[in-house]
């Protein structure tokens, strides 16, 4: 696991381990790590809306909103906020990379706050590690 104190988890993180997916027990030892505050751990709320819409496709809405209460009271440090900075950030990633709206947001969020993204999104992502000084934690 890199050595780094901020990690960003994209909405495929959350979804891999709510799935029990493969990598979900690196997912679940970011969560362990940031309830013992050896890390900070973040998601923006635009990932966080994603993985909600996900839940609601998949579960019912009841089982959505229970899981949105459990992210907005867990060790996730949820960004409600898109700056200034990382919307000029998101736009420049969109266009130069084609990216969703979503991940763009999650790419400007990791590079303003120096963290990591925690992401399994290697076709859409890995030119944008090859391409800007964002770090990724690639969790499979």
């Amino acid at each position: 696991m890199p050595v780094n104190d901020r990690y960003v988890l994209d909405a495929c993180a959350v979804i891999a381990f709510l799935n029990k997916e493969p990598g979900a027990e690196t997912i679940v030892d970011l969560i362990q790590r940031a309830e013992y505050k050896e890390i900070a751990l973040y998601m923006t709320s635009i990932q966080a809306l994603e993985v909600y819409y996900d839940r609601i496709r998949i579960k019912g809405r009841d089982y959505a909103d229970t899981f949105l209460h459990a992210l907005y009271t867990s060790s996730i440090k949820i960004l409600d906020h898109v700056s200034r900075a990382n919307i000029r950030i998101a736009g420049h990633l969109k266009t130069r990379y084609s990216l969703s709206l979503a991940d763009a947001v999650a790419c400007a969020a990791a590079y303003s706050l120096s963290a990591f993204l925690v992401t399994a999104d290697h076709h859409e992502l890995t030119p944008v590690e090859k391409g800007e000084n964002i770090p990724f934690f690639w969790f499979r």
